[in-house]
């Protein structure tokens, strides 16, 4: 309907080199990798089927992934090439020209699996919060909440402890201490001891390209069962290709888990949230007050752009709405501690890769979106799988035998 007839046939071309890659990726999983000379043993199960594998393909893996859509034949003014730089644009906050080939393997693979469906979590993002909290204490964990950390504690180049804002109090690391702040909140801001680290390696860190941030609007409105079962769950609109998916107020992303999930808001009521993809610059927010008037009037001004992508779908939402709530690059910035509220690092592809977990201090570790493999829930999932094997060889039995489980189950 959009690319006539040959967008297919270039489309079915790309999937088909899609295969080997997505392979590729499957074939020795994230859960697999460590930080340190242990990954010999823990990927020895999977060698023998990574190595079938075409090694020229592999190398395409590390490679921008625009590389994969030019080999494919799709054009640069076409639909299909618009489309997908939406996709790695919402994954990676760049388009294809800037998005790591293996990312987008893994990601097609799953999206486009004829069983792959969008879905929400029950009980909303709270419930996969309150998952991750019922298995760090099941394992013998604690969570500590508002317990600001004010400085990560080095002695004799090993770190040892975190020292928390209030009462001074210091929690002693039994193994090693775990980051996941931002590149530039963690090098930047004075939680370490910059001392501890050379000149170039702060530097290279601090100078990590900035990605932008985003705009949110939150919306609790008046919706009976029937009005919500004529409407998507997801909702992806652009406005105008020519203008790029980077450009500012031209694209945004919808949700409106109600749709799905009844429990989230009273009966007769539902809930959504729009965004934009990380396209709103910090520079027009910095230094204001968040209780000023010109901080009110400027969410209202930036919010107008989502309200009206909203009224494509649902017209009436303003008189429907009961509940507003908007989210600026300073509302990520504050709950999130975010530097500039950014969606994370904008390291392209085939320029600069994201580092390994490890650091030069003993002990400290890293994780996130600021380290490999890079930005998205399943990357920085990833690396907490990465970061979490790379703690000590303590780890290396249980990594094992969860490699054996997830084998079994397959």
């Amino acid at each position: 309907q959009v690319d006539g007839g040959n967008g297919v046939k270039i489309w079915s071309q790309l999937m088909k080199n899609m295969e080997p890659l997505a392979a590729a990726v499957e074939a020795l999983p994230t859960a697999a990798l460590r930080g340190d000379i242990g990954t010999a043993a823990t990927a020895a199960p999977y060698l023998s089927k990574f190595a079938t594998l075409n090694p020229l393909e592999n190398l395409k893996l590390t490679k921008p992934f625009q590389a994969i859509l030019n080999n494919s034949g799709i054009r640069k003014s076409s639909f299909t090439q618009n489309w997908l730089d939406l996709l790695c644009f919402c994954l990676s906050g760049l388009k294809a020209d800037g998005t790591i080939t293996a990312e987008m393997a893994m990601m097609m693979g799953e999206f486009y699996d004829e069983q792959a469906v969008m879905d929400c979590p029950v009980g909303g993002a709270k419930s996969i919060a309150d998952a991750l909290v019922r298995g760090v204490e099941k394992h013998g964990g604690s969570i500590f909440l508002n317990s600001r950390v004010e400085e990560i504690v080095i002695e004799n180049g090993q770190a040892t402890g975190v020292r928390l804002s209030k009462g001074d109090r210091v929690i002693k690391a039994k193994q090693a201490v775990v980051s996941n702040l931002s590149v530039w909140d963690l090098f930047g801001k004075g939680i370490v001891d910059k001392s501890a680290f050379s000149d170039a390696f702060i530097k290279e860190r601090i100078e990590t390209p900035v990605g932008k941030s985003f705009m949110h609007l939150h919306v609790g409105f008046r919706a009976t069962k029937e009005e919500l079962n004529k409407l998507q769950a997801h909702y992806m609109y652009i406005d105008d290709w020519d203008k790029g998916i980077e450009g500012e107020d031209n694209a945004a992303l919808v949700s409106i888990p109600s749709v799905h999930d009844a429990s989230l808001a009273p009966d007769g009521y539902a809930v959504l949230h729009i965004y934009t993809p990380a396209t709103e610059d910090f520079k027009r927010w910095e230094g204001l007050d968040r209780r000023s008037e010109e901080y009110k009037l400027l969410k209202e001004e930036r919010s107008q752009y989502l309200w009206e992508v909203l009224e494509k779908v649902l017209p009436d939402i303003k008189e429907r709405a009961v509940i507003e709530q908007v989210g600026t690059p300073l509302t990520h910035q504050r709950f999130l501690n975010r530097h500039n509220g950014s969606y994370g690092p904008a390291i392209r592809a085939g320029e600069a890769s994201f580092p390994f977990p490890t650091t030069p201090v003993n002990g400290l570790l890293v994780c996130g979106d600021s380290c490999f493999p890079g930005i998205g829930v399943p990357a920085v999932a990833g690396s907490g799988f990465l970061t979490a094997n790379s703690v000590s060889f303590d780890s290396l039995k249980p990594q094992l035998k969860l490699l054996e489980t997830l084998r079994q189950r397959q």
